[in-house]
């Protein structure tokens, strides 16, 4: 009989989250795990084929393995690109006068509110 190992899926939502343990084979798959775990079940809306997995914040391939006490994470999109966020951020500081129009940095004489 194969090792078995013991992980978990985690999947998160802004207002709730979901940690599911369960028992593998050694060699199986992120995504044999994922599919075994009934999380695709619970939450619909999840698309493996877009959506990035990790173990424990590392990004993984699906047909990577994984080993005893692994944490295999489901990411949702972003929802906002965090360059241009902080792009519109920098620019709105400039506009307001709380940057040097030309380098970019904290105008003199201002202090850090």
């Amino acid at each position: 009989m194969a090792e078995q190992l013991m992980v978990e899926v985690a999947y998160a939502l802004p207002n709730q989250q979901s940690i599911l343990t369960l028992s593998v084979a050694q060699d199986a798959t992120v995504e044999q795990i994922i599919n075994s775990s009934g999380i695709l079940q619970q939450y619909p809306d999840i698309d493996l084929s877009q959506q990035k997995v990790g173990v424990w914040s590392r990004t993984v391939k699906l047909t990577d393995t994984v080993k005893n006490g692994d944490r295999i994470e489901i990411y949702r999109p972003l929802i906002a690109d965090p360059k241009d966020l902080r792009r519109r951020r920098a620019e709105k500081a400039k506009e307001e006068g709380r940057a040097d129009k030309v380098t970019g940095g904290r105008v003199a004489g201002t202090k850090n509110a």
